[in-house]
């Protein structure tokens, strides 16, 4: 088997194991799957490289990432007038299935999720670094860089339905401490909760741009949602939190430290966590902190439990 079609394959099994929790009932898992295939199929979409897909087959992939996400979206809020069903979601099967010779116009009018550049863990680092370069070499552009991407209004998803003796966990970020605070554009905190091998188990979400700046600090005010119940953390989790700013110079989004909290830390109450110097380290193994100076992130945990 190819390679493109070992891909397809892996999506069409990711497929149906989320329709699969979804018919069963388990609305968290099916919507945990949704979630991850349509990030998967949305990475495919944006790629600019050498690709094994035509440019009509990433447009259909684009428009099944975005049935995915409205499915999500019906079975977390069950009074939406725009439900995606089930049964319609279903359909798509076949398409993913025969993706390679699939020339039949999509069977619902929705558009593919407009592109953003998805930079992986790391990424705008090494962008950083290879501007540095070229800049001392006397060729520096930043008309290379990928345009800015976005997230004011941010990513943030609503609190997962409640199960019966299972908790969710609501964390409210109030301030970030930086010494340079007033200078950063654009500031906003991306939150994903990582297993010990650094890889997702919730969907990535991305608060909206903080606007309010005060001395050293950087108020959000904002909730996220964690979109697993606690109980259902695997062990060795830990919840990061990502800062990011806008470069102008270098016209892409930074990623100036991190903070994480791990599973013995989730309790009632505010708790205050200690910044990291990027690259982020979702594995914990080498963490350097951002600043000796009492500069940290604020935080405020609300747990709700379904007794």
């Amino acid at each position: 088997m190819s390679d493109v079609n070992k891909t397809v394959q892996k999506w069409l099994c990711s497929f149906k194991k989320a329709t699969d929790f979804d018919s069963w009932g388990q609305l968290v898992e099916a919507i945990d799957e949704y979630h991850i295939l349509a990030r998967q199929l949305q990475k495919e979409v944006q790629s600019t490289g050498p690709s094994d897909f035509t440019e009509d087959q990433k447009k259909t992939l684009g428009k099944i990432s975005t049935c995915l996400e409205m499915r999500s979206a019906s079975l977390q809020c069950t009074q939406s007038k725009d439900d995606f069903k089930l049964e319609d979601l279903k359909t798509l099967e076949t398409i993913i299935k025969n993706l390679l010779t699939h020339n039949k116009q999509f069977p619902f009018d929705v558009q593919p999720v407009p592109l953003k550049k998805i930079l992986a863990p790391g990424e705008e680092e090494n962008l950083e670094l290879e501007e540095e370069e070229d800049a001392a070499a006397g060729a520096g552009s930043t008309e290379a860089f990928p345009p800015r991407a976005p997230a004011s209004q941010g990513t943030l998803l609503p609190r997962l339905p409640s199960e019966p003796g299972m908790s969710l966990l609501t964390i409210t970020i109030e301030k970030i401490g930086l010494k340079d605070a007033g200078q950063c554009i654009d500031p906003y905190m991306t939150i994903s909760v990582k297993d010990s091998n650094g890889l997702d188990l919730n969907p990535v979400q991305d608060t909206p741009v903080a606007t309010r700046k005060e001395d050293t600090y950087i108020h959000f005010g904002v909730e996220v949602e964690i979109q697993r119940h606690v109980e259902k953390l695997a062990k060795g989790a830990a919840i990061f939190f990502e800062f990011k700013h806008y470069k102008p110079k270098k016209r892409f989004t930074s990623t100036k430290c991190f903070a994480f909290m791990e599973l013995d830390e989730i309790k009632p109450g505010p708790i205050v966590i200690e910044l990291y110097k990027k690259p982020t380290d979702f594995k914990r193994k080498k963490l350097q902190l951002l600043t000796k100076k009492p500069l940290y992130l604020h935080l405020l945990q609300t747990l709700h439990k379904d007794s």
